[in-house]
């Protein structure tokens, strides 16, 4: 297939330097990882330079084989114990008050990693209680006793990407299920009805209007509450290549749609991601017009 040439509006200013050495330094003494590292996140400069991270737990190679994704697939080395601590020592000295965690998605651990996400947030609030933690997690393979683990310690968001329409996860995503993806959000709101929960979706993979509408209206159904919507970037020559590039117009009308349906807080443009401005999201979920000043 050919090579699609950027648009204009994907075109991004260079943030100052100095901001984003600080954070790289603070990452590399605890040998941290950031998904905005490892997934080649076109917002990696805006975060760093504004001290903020998201943080990849669980190592850095993942058991699955996604058709969209940059991050290192294979064989993971076992847990590092310490990482926990060593995540609330960053959050500590960049000063963070809303924390992202995610990880791999790691099928070899009988959990999925869930004890791990429950270690890094009881670390986190022992250090600062007052620190907001969303977690963005992997399907956990269905496993509703892993998830549970993870909600005991009540994040204040619980993040999990369907990704794509379900007609395209044989490509996209080959060994998820669309449906498990669904029922994980649903389960949240059934286990614990006041928790945020929060999905994203990539546009520019092939898929049709009405599929997109389906799956926001599918999301709804589950009591999914905030939502981002971005352009599909490809982020290696052997991953998936780009279908079409969705004009910024498109993601205005699929958030004033997605408000419409009844969602807490939307981000929708070219360069939102599901943890992009995440603090601003949350904090205006009961306020529909901050979503659209994020999404740019």
């Amino acid at each position: 297939m050919e090579t699609l040439k950027k648009p204009s509006w994907l075109k991004k200013r260079i943030p100052p330097i100095q901001e984003i050495e600080k954070v790289k330094a603070v990452l590399g003494r605890g040998n941290l990882h950031t998904v905005c590292e490892e997934a080649r996140c076109p917002n990696l400069g805006d975060c760093f330079s504004k001290g903020t991270a998201t943080f990849l737990i669980l190592g850095r190679v993942c058991t699955r084989n996604c058709g969209f994704c940059a991050v290192e697939r294979g064989t993971p080395l076992p847990l590092n114990e310490s990482e926990p601590e060593t995540v609330a020592r960053a959050v500590r000295e960049l000063k963070l008050q809303y924390v992202v965690l995610t990880s791999v998605t790691r099928d070899d651990l009988q959990d999925g990693g869930a004890s791990h996400y429950a270690k890094a947030i009881r670390a986190i609030r022992a250090q600062d209680p007052g620190v907001k933690i969303e977690v963005l997690i992997p399907d956990l393979k269905g496993n509703r006793t892993a998830l549970e683990t993870i909600l005991k310690e009540r994040p204040d968001v619980l993040n999990h990407n369907v990704e794509t329409v379900p007609r395209l996860y044989p490509q996209v995503r080959p060994q998820a299920g669309y449906r498990r993806s669904l029922e994980l959000l649903e389960w949240v709101k059934e286990t614990e009805p006041s928790m945020l929960t929060k999905s994203g979706l990539m546009l520019g993979l092939g898929e049709t209007r009405e599929e997109v509408l389906n799956l926001l209206a599918d999301l709804r159904e589950v009591g999914c509450d905030l939502l981002t919507i971005g352009q599909y970037l490809q982020p290696r020559s052997e991953r998936l290549p780009v279908v079409r590039y969705v004009p910024p117009q498109e993601f205005e009308d699929y958030r004033q749609t997605a408000q419409g349906m009844g969602f807490k807080g939307v981000a929708s443009g070219p360069f939102v991601r599901s943890s992009f401005h995440a603090s601003q999201l949350f904090e205006g979920h009961a306020n529909h017009q901050v979503a659209k000043t994020i999404s740019q």
